[in-house]
């Protein structure tokens, strides 16, 4: 009987594997400039949000916009690079598969400011 090529990890193993495929795919997406800067936005925004005053459950959403934004990265990143790999030509297909990530990035970016706004506005007006 021959063994797998591949094994697949169980338990604890399968965990660390997992964490391990996690932490590569940030340092991957550290390399695009549009992570960095979002990444800089969320310090900022966080840093903002607690010097006005914003209540633990205001931060604690912001945190969850942004990580909505950075996952919504990182398989826009992955997307880019799937298209890349299979049609290095231009192709309108290509094109509108990664126009439609872009999109998906731009409203979650919309949406960490718009609940910013709502939040600062609240904070600074009425707080």
């Amino acid at each position: 009987m021959t063994k797998p090529a591949v094994t697949k990890e169980t338990r604890f193993r399968h965990f660390t594997a997992a964490a391990g495929y996690s932490w590569a795919g940030f340092l991957r997406l550290l390399k695009e400039a549009a992570f960095r800067q979002e990444l800089g936005f969320f310090v900022v925004s966080i840093a903002t949000l607690a010097l006005v005053g914003a209540t633990a459950g205001e931060i604690v959403v912001a945190v969850v916009l942004f990580l909505g934004l950075f996952s919504m990265e990182a398989m826009n990143t992955a997307v880019e690079e799937v298209i890349d790999r299979i049609s290095p030509e231009i192709s309108i297909v290509g094109k509108h598969a990664k126009d439609l990530g872009s999109f998906a990035v731009t409203c979650m970016i919309a949406a960490c400011c718009l609940y910013l706004a709502f939040v600062l506005g609240k904070n600074l007006l009425f707080g």
